[in-house]
This record gives structure tokens, C-alpha cells and sequence, in this order.
């Protein structure tokens, strides 16, 4: 019997302006590769082609508080929360279901707890809404979302943060 052996958990630090090459490519990466058990091809080269533009990552990931998770120094990950809602959770294909995910999750939680929010949202994929219901969060709707000639969906997903401690 092999045993797959537990990655060590990522480094996680803020998103500079270096990162954006690597994260479009991570986050085009992630689409096209880990995405394929939920999505068909017309969807997902639908879904790569609206991520294509690095200009608005770019504005995105400056606009959000943006997490970057790095294993061995690169980049393998990132996530972005605006308002109360998770904007970006990417994980490079070749990291993806070990702990990396979870570790952006763990930190983001915490800052958005921090800044004294109550809940977080997240429109997930289908790829992804098994990680978030594995964390707490909660189903409240189904989307559709239009990309060129193809529809995908995702799931409004909603999680009630813990209360801080006492001021």
C-alpha cells in the first residue's frame, strides 16, 4: 500500500505587484486542469477565455486583501477577499488538494474575523464547492453564469464567522 505523503504547509505572505505572471498562469492553470469532472470543454474554454485578461487580475488582486501561498518560494496559490466575499481561491494543479486550499482558507478567515466581519460569501464552482462545504459554509442558491456561448454554475455559498473576542 502506498501512503501519499503530507505536503508541509505553504508559506502564505501578501500579494506584490511580481506575482501577477505567475498567479494568471496558476489561475488559468487551475481552470483548465482541475476543473475538467465538472465542467466540459466549451465551459472551461469559455470560463479561460473571460479569465484571459491579466489587466483585471491585476486590479482584482490590488483592490482585495490578497493572499499568496508559496511552497519552496514560488508561488502555488492565492486568494482574494473584497468586502466579505472570497473574489479568487486558485490553486496550482500540481499542489491542489494538499492543504494549500485550506491554509489560504485558514488565513483569510482569520483577517476577515479580524476586520470584525460576520460572514464570508463565496460564489463557488462545482470544483470547489466541496472544499467550502467541507469548511462550514452553506448553500444558498444556485447560479448561472454566462461566459460567450456557455453557461456554468456555481453555488452561492455562505459562512458565519466566529465572534471575536470581548473589547
Amino acid at each position: 500500500m502506498s501512503v501519499r505523503p503530507t505536503a508541509s504547509a505553504p508559506s502564505l505572505r501578501p500579494y506584490l505587484a511580481a506575482d501577477l505572471p505567475l498567479l494568471y498562469e496558476i489561475r488559468l492553470s487551475a481552470i483548465e486542469e482541475l476543473t475538467a469532472d465538472d465542467y466540459d470543454d466549451s465551459q472551461r474554454r469559455a470560463w479561460a477565455e473571460a479569465a484571459s485578461d491579466e489587466d483585471v487580475l491585476e486590479k482584482i488582486l490590488k483592490g482585495g486583501l490578497s493572499i499568496v501561498a508559496l511552497r519552496d518560494g514560488a508561488a502555488v496559490g492565492f486568494v482574494v477577499l473584497t468586502g466579505n466575499r472570497i473574489d479568487q481561491l486558485y490553486v496550482h494543479p500540481a499542489v491542489a488538494r494538499t492543504g494549500v486550499a485550506d491554509a489560504l482558507l485558514d488565513a483569510i478567515e482569520k483577517l476577515a474575523a479580524a476586520r470584525k466581519l460576520t460572514t464570508l460569501e463565496v460564489d463557488a464552482s462545482d470544483t470547489a464547492k466541496p472544499l467550502f462545504d467541507k469548511r462550514g459554509y452553506v448553500a444558498q442558491r444556485r447560479n448561472t453564469v454566462a461566459y460567450e456561448d456557455a453557461w456554468l454554475g456555481n453555488t452561492r455559498m455562505k459562512k458565519a464567522l466566529p465572534a471575536g473576542p470581548p473589547q
